[in-house]
């Protein structure tokens, strides 16, 4: 997979030559690219930004360096034989960066990280390449960064320890929290290793009996336990159809009971027992 990234702080990317992600670089996998957008400026002050027009607060990011540097490093892809470019746009007004969305991504041979500053990006550079590429406007979350250079670090983890080869053990994200399919979309339960015991604490004993079922039924268990206290949202949204008798069982000790239509809803008073 080809990575490029646009930014006006190139020195805020530098985690990408670390951890999984620069091994991945190192192995050939993934391809990184990371562009100063002050190179595509032409007067004294390097200037990418000016006042918004109707008037408000800040500044917005030009059309001009924008648009010189996609194309410039578009041709370049092009040309080193890399097709099928998509464009990210970290944006607190963007849709909700997700499990689901990360597999979608990791699809795609060549993502284009545009991170902005400021108010954003004048909104005509993304409708320009609308009609060039599919255009992914994402946000991380309900809240507002300096800038969009975190949330290019966040989806770039998220994207490519799903790519073929990343990770050690293959299966590894299969059981991810959010992973599409994976328990239900429910949040991943408590895990522990050695030794069995730390500072008066131990592990629970089932983890210990060998017994695959038993500890299969566990790590559920704990999963909804989780859910319920981090996630509730999740559980209500989940199709009834994948909850089994055991977990109908364990959903109403915490407190969850069946609509008529099926889903489940949770008394806000209700403790488990």
């Amino acid at each position: 997979m080809r990575l490029d990234v646009v930014t006006i702080f190139p020195e805020y990317l530098e985690p990408l030559n670390v951890s999984l992600v620069g091994k991945a670089r190192a192995r050939g996998q993934l391809d990184v690219h990371v562009r100063d957008l002050r190179n595509w400026t032409y007067d004294r002050h390097n200037t990418v930004d000016d006042t918004p027009y109707g008037g408000g607060p800040g500044m917005v990011m030009k059309t001009e360096p924008w648009g010189d540097c996609l194309d410039e490093l578009l041709a370049e892809g092009y040309e080193a034989g890399v097709g099928a470019p998509a464009l990210v746009v970290p944006t607190p007004s963007g849709r909700p960066f997700t499990q689901e969305l990360a597999v979608e991504l990791s699809e795609r041979p060549w993502l284009v990280f545009t991170p902005a500053r400021y108010e954003g990006i004048d909104r005509r550079v993304m409708d320009e390449y609308a009609t060039r590429m599919p255009v992914y406007e994402v946000s991380i979350g309900d809240y507002v960064l300096a800038g969009g250079e975190a949330a290019v670090l966040v989806i770039t983890e998220a994207v490519a320890r799903l790519l073929p080869g990343v990770l050690g053990n293959a299966e590894s994200h299969r059981d991810d929290s959010f992973a599409p399919g994976a328990m239900a979309n429910l949040l991943e339960g408590p895990v522990y290793t050695k030794p069995p015991e730390w500072r008066g604490r131990g592990i629970p004993d089932v983890l210990l009996s060998g017994h695959h079922g038993k500890i299969a039924r566990w790590r559920r268990d704990e999963a909804l336990r989780r859910t319920t206290a981090n996630r509730p949202d999740l559980i209500e949204r989940c199709d009834p159809a994948v909850f089994d008798k055991k977990d109908r069982e364990m959903l109403s000790i915490l407190g969850w009971a069946p609509e008529p239509g099926g889903r489940f809803w949770r008394n806000s008073e209700a403790v488990e027992e």
